[in-house]
C-alpha cells in the first residue's frame, strides 16, 4: 500500500505479480478418458470387493490408515466407524500398533489416553526405552501419533523429540525409499498434510509397498481419476465465470489466480458430491484476494475508508459514493453474497443476510485496521497483529460461507451452533495466517507493506530474523494442538471440524515453500498439473487377490 497515495491516487503502487499462468483456452481444452459414465460400474465393483477385504482382513487398522491415505475412505465411512467401535487397548501391542491405533482413535474422535505409551517408557525414570531406538516403523508410527497431541500432553512433545532424534541417527541406515519417506515425514507430518495432494503421493507410494492390496491400489487410482474429472469440469465453470465477471481486466493490480484459488476450496473438500460448495468458496476468495490486493497495495486511506463503510451498509446505493474502480469489485461481492442468501432462502427458507453482511464487513473492517497501521507507520505487537489478522486471513468469512453453501440442512438452530464453533476456526485461521506470514514477509518487506507476524516480533522483542522465524514456527506448532483440543472435544459440527483442519492443511500446502499464490509458478504450478490436469496411468490387475 502506497504512502504517496492519500487521496487522488496519482501515484499508485503495484505488487508487480505475473500473470496467470493458466491460460483459458488450455483449462477449456481439458478432457480425461475417466468419467463416471464409462467407469461407475467398475468403480462401484471395486468398492465392493475393497469392503469386503476391510471386513475380512487380519490388520484391519493399517488397511483403514492405507484407504486414508490413498483417498478412498470416504467411500467407506460406516464400516470403518464399525471397526473402531471394537478397538480396546492391548498391553501386548507393538510400538508401531499402538501409535498407529491412538492415531486413528484420536483421528475419528474416540477418547484415547496418551497413558497407552506409558508401557514403552522406562519404569524409574519415566522416558522411552532404548531399546525402542532401532525400531524404524516403530518409532515413524510414534512420530506421526504425536502430533495428535494436545496442549498439556508433554508426554507426546517428549514422544516426539524422542522419535525424531533416533529417526534422524538412523537416516543413512535405511533404504534409499524409506529414508525418502521418513525424511518427508520429518519434514512435513501427516496431520499437517493436504488430504487430496497425499492421496496422489501416497498412491506412488503404496504403488512399491511388497505387502500392497492390488485391489486397494487400483481402486484409489481410478477414484483418483473420476474425482479429477469432476473437478476438470468445476475448473472449467468457473473459468468462464472468472472471465465474464472482468474483475482480472478491471483491476490489473491484483493477483490473477482463479486456479490457485480453487486449490482452497479442493483442499478443504474435495469429494465429488461439494461441487456447489468448491464454486462457491472458489468465487468468494477470487473476490476476497481482489479486495485484499486493493486495501494492501491500490486504494488509498480515504477511498478505503469510504469502502469499508460501503460494505458495513450492505447497501447498493453506497456505490455511489466510491470510485469507479472500486465499484466494480463492491458489485461482485455484493452480487455474490446476495446470490447466496437467495439461493438459501429458496431452498431452506432461512434469511441469511445478516450473516452474509456480517462475514464482509468484518472482513474489510480488519483489511482497514493494517491500513491504518500502515498509514500512521505503526508497528503493532504481535499479539495486537493476531487479534486483527485471524480476521484478516479470511478463515472466519471462508467459514460463514463454506457452511451456507455444503448443501446441509440450514436452520436457525444450526447457524447459531456455527457461530458458537469460534474456537476451531480461531485456531485454524491463526495457523493460516502465520503459515501465509512465513511464506510472503519477504516479499512483502521488500514491497514496504504493513508489518506482519516476523516482522512485529522482531521489531518489538528486538531479535533476529531466525529468532522470531522459530517464535512463529513454535505458534503454529501449539495452534495445532489447539485445534486437536477442540476437535476432540465432539462439541462441534463435524463439518465445522473437518473444514476447519483442512483449511489449516491447505496454508501449509500453499505457504510451504513461499507465496505459493502470488508467485505461483514453482511447486505449486506443478501441484495443480498433478490434482487438476494429469490422471494416474492405471495398469488392469492380473488376477484376482486374497
Amino acid at each position: 500500500m502506497s504512502k504517496t497515495n492519500e487521496s487522488t491516487g496519482n501515484q499508485r503502487r503495484s505488487a508487480n505479480y505475473h500473470p496467470s499462468v493458466w491460460d483459458p483456452k488450455f483449462i477449456e481444452a481439458l478432457s480425461t478418458s475417466y468419467t463416471y459414465e464409462l467407469y461407475g460400474t467398475k468403480l462401484d465393483n471395486l468398492k465392493q470387493e475393497a469392503r469386503k477385504l476391510l471386513n475380512s482382513t487380519r490388520d484391519p487398522l493399517k488397511f483403514i490408515d492405507s484407504m486414508q491415505r490413498l483417498g478412498v475412505a470416504y467411500h467407506f465411512e460406516e464400516e470403518i466407524k464399525e471397526i473402531l467401535n471394537l478397538v480396546r487397548c492391548d498391553e501386548s501391542l507393538d510400538l508401531y500398533t499402538t501409535a498407529l491405533q491412538f492415531r486413528l482413535l484420536r483421528e475419528h474422535g474416540y477418547p484415547i489416553s496418551s497413558d497407552v505409551f506409558s508401557k514403552f517408557k522406562d519404569g524409574e525414570e519415566g522416558r522411552f526405552m532404548e531399546k525402542l531406538s532401532e525400531d524404524i516403523m516403530g518409532l515413524l508410527s510414534l512420530y506421526e501419533a504425536s502430533y495428535y497431541g494436545m496442549h498439556g500432553e508433554d508426554d507426546l512433545e517428549e514422544a516426539k523429540d524422542f522419535s525424531v532424534k533416533h529417526l534422524k541417527s538412523l537416516i543413512g541406515k535405511m533404504d534409499i525409499k524409506l529414508a525418502e519417506q521418513v525424511q518427508e515425514s520429518l519434514e512435513f507430518p501427516l496431520r499437517w498434510r493436504m488430504l487430496r495432494l497425499e492421496a496422489r503421493s501416497f498412491i506412488h507410494l503404496y504403488e512399491m509397498d511388497d505387502a500392497k492390496s492390488s485391489l486397494l491400489l487400483e481402486l484409489a487410482k481410478l477414484d483418483y481419476n473420476l474425482v479429477q474429472s469432476v473437478h476438470q469440469k468445476e475448473v472449467k465453470e468457473l473459468t468462464k465465470w472468472w472471465m465474464d465477471l472482468g474483475l482480472k481486466e478491471k483491476l490489473s493490480f491484483s493477483r490473477d489466480r482463479l486456479i490457485e484459488n480453487y486449490l482452497w476450496a479442493m483442499g478443504i473438500i474435495s469429494e465429488p458430491r461439494f461441487s456447489n460448495y468448491r464454486k462457491g468458496i472458489t468465487k468468494f476468495v477470487c473476490i476476497l484476494s481482489t479486495i485484499d490486493d486493493m486495501y494492501d497495495i491500490y486504494g488509498s486511506l480515504d477511498e478505503l475508508e469510504h469502502f469499508t463503510d460501503a460494505v458495513n451498509r450492505w447497501d447498493i446505493h453506497a456505490i455511489d459514493e466510491l470510485p469507479d474502480y472500486m465499484k466494480t469489485c463492491y458489485l461482485a461481492m455484493f452480487n455474490f453474497g446476495n446470490e447466496i442468501v437467495y439461493n438459501v432462502l429458496r431452498d431452506h427458507d432461512v434469511n441469511v443476510v445478516s450473516h452474509i453482511h456480517e462475514a464482509w464487513g468484518n472482513l474489510c473492517t480488519s483489511y482497514l485496521v493494517e491500513a491504518r497501521w500502515f498509514y500512521s507507520g505503526y508497528t503493532p505487537t504481535l499479539d495486537e497483529y493476531l487479534q486483527n489478522a485471524w480476521i484478516s486471513v479470511g478463515g472466519p468469512g471462508g467459514m460463514a460461507h463454506a457452511y451456507l453453501l455444503l448443501g446441509s440442512p440450514i436452520t436457525k438452530t444450526s447457524l447459531a451452533s456455527i457461530q458458537a464453533s469460534s474456537e476451531p476456526v480461531y485456531w485454524s485461521s491463526l495457523i493460516a495466517r502465520l503459515c501465509d506470514d512465513l511464506g510472503t514477509f519477504k516479499a512483502e518487506i521488500s514491497r514496504g507493506d504493513v508489518a506482519k507476524s516476523v516482522q512485529c516480533y522482531m521489531i518489538k522483542e528486538d531479535v533476529t530474523e531466525e529468532k522470531a522465524l522459530d517464535h512463529i514456527k513454535g505458534l503454529i506448532s501449539f495452534a495445532w494442538r489447539k485445534l486437536n483440543e477442540a476437535s476432540a472435544r465432539n462439541s462441534y459440527p463435524k463439518s465445522i471440524i473437518t473444514i476447519s483442519l483442512n483449511m489449516a492443511r491447505v496454508a501449509q500446502c500453499i505457504y510451504q515453500h513461499g507465496d505459493g499464490i502470488g508467485t505461483s509458478t514453482g511447486v505449486i504450478k506443478k501441484r495443480l498439473i498433478s490434482l487438476i490436469v494429469n490422471p494416474i496411468p492405471i495398469v488392469r490387475r492380473s488376477h484376482e487377490e486374497e
